[in-house]
């Protein structure tokens, strides 16, 4: 079909529930996407911050096609092979006790909360428990992930949503002790918030909020869906910080295109809370899904590839600082890692710098507010840095 045509149908058939870009991306190599029209971009977007690996990164293809020949879904009724295998790699990779398998971000944020009041039930008998989430926060579009997303734009026409959640301001340890109670069975929050415009966790904050929890048997659940996975220049945020989660949530990256999940807990919480018949998924933890959750692992181990990511990730840290002092619409540059962001003075929409990226054969994506996001794939090489940064030095004002 025609690239106008392809638009025409999917707007005609597909719920609008996204303001698409006006490309057709029909295929991708490396760290460039290609539209129907032939047009390349290099892609500092990927697919928001799932692709780390890039596109058809060699060994990952092969061994999806090598498990489609093998089984593709049997649900967990039964064992599978790439279930043990993912398993055991991931707990290896983040050293929690146990996983479970989901199919998307938002469905792991949903078990981790089930995870926390079921931890609290078992403990004292009661339902009526409080999870503190924070400000700013974005944690998915369902019910649950709604109800613990700080931001009320997401959440007004969908009303009366989840009971049970207070909210505190990120990086603020007073406003958090003060929304604790009895009550309180969790403390929830990105340890770098992503949607909410890349603000990293303050060190001194993530580890009050630890000690916090540990004084009142509070878990601490931590959501890498984004900032996990070796986006921040460490396989998992946290580990910036010198703090461990009780539970973590992760995606993106994790399957590195292929849609999976998962929530991981650490041996007490995992003793004292979900049981048989507390939690399930169709889908979730498949042959297919856990096969690129099985091969990513290999491939990050075997190509080095978080210790190569920190690396250019300091070269691309070091151009931005440079491209804010020579254009003053830039307020702030913040991130960690390879998840950055660049505060635009309002003048400056930050939609118009995208459509000019995307002219220039660049693609980038906003977060909250008026903030320009760059999160390319993890394999990005100086050299991309240095051309992304030119097309982004000739499209700001």
């Amino acid at each position: 079909m025609h690239t106008e045509t392809i638009k025409q149908v999917t707007e005609a058939n597909v719920l609008h529930t996204y303001n698409r870009y006006p490309m057709v991306l029909e295929s991708g190599q490396g760290v460039y996407l290609k539209d129907t029209d032939g047009k390349e971009y290099l892609d500092f977007a990927s697919g928001i911050a799932v692709f780390a690996l890039g596109y058809h990164f060699p060994g990952y293809d092969e061994a999806l096609k090598a498990q489609i020949d093998q089984v593709i879904h049997t649900s967990n009724l039964y064992y599978n092979v790439p279930l043990a295998a993912a398993s055991e790699k991931l707990i290896k990779a983040s050293g929690m006790a146990k996983v479970f398998f989901t199919n998307s971000g938002a469905e792991a944020i949903e078990g981790a909360v089930k995870a926390a009041r079921k931890y609290a039930y078992e403990r004292d008998g009661h339902t009526d428990h409080e999870i503190i989430a924070m400000n700013n926060s974005f944690h998915g579009r369902t019910v649950g992930a709604l109800s613990v997303t700080g931001n009320p734009h997401y959440q007004e026409a969908f009303k009366p949503l989840m009971g049970g959640v207070k909210f505190a301001d990120f990086n603020d340890i007073a406003s958090v002790k003060a929304a604790v109670t009895d009550k309180t069975c969790a403390i929830l929050m990105e340890t770098v918030q992503g949607e909410g415009g890349i603000h990293p966790a303050d060190p001194a904050f993530l580890k009050e909020v630890r000690a916090l929890c540990d004084e009142k048997d509070i878990l601490l659940i931590l959501d890498e869906i984004q900032c996990g996975m070796g986006r921040t220049g460490k396989m998992w945020a946290f580990e910036h910080y010198d703090v461990k989660p009780d539970i973590l949530t992760s995606a993106k990256a994790l399957g590195c295109g292929i849609p999976v999940g998962a929530f991981l807990l650490n041996e007490k919480t995992a003793a004292r809370s979900l049981k048989p018949g507390d939690h399930g998924t169709t889908y979730g933890g498949n042959p297919l899904a856990c096969a690129a959750v099985s091969v990513v692992q290999d491939l990050f181990a075997a190509h080095d590839i978080v210790a190569k990511a920190a690396e250019v990730a300091a070269y691309l840290a070091e151009k931005l600082d440079g491209l804010a002092k020579v254009h003053s619409c830039i307020l702030e540059h913040r991130g960690l890692g390879l998840m950055r962001g660049l505060a635009l003075e309002n003048e400056v929409a930050v939609a118009d710098v995208i459509a000019k990226a995307q002219a220039a054969g660049l693609l980038v994506i906003s977060a909250g507010g008026n903030v320009l996001r760059l999160v390319p794939p993890l394999v990005i090489t100086t050299e991309d840095v240095d051309k992304a940064v030119a097309i982004l030095d000739k499209c700001l004002p």
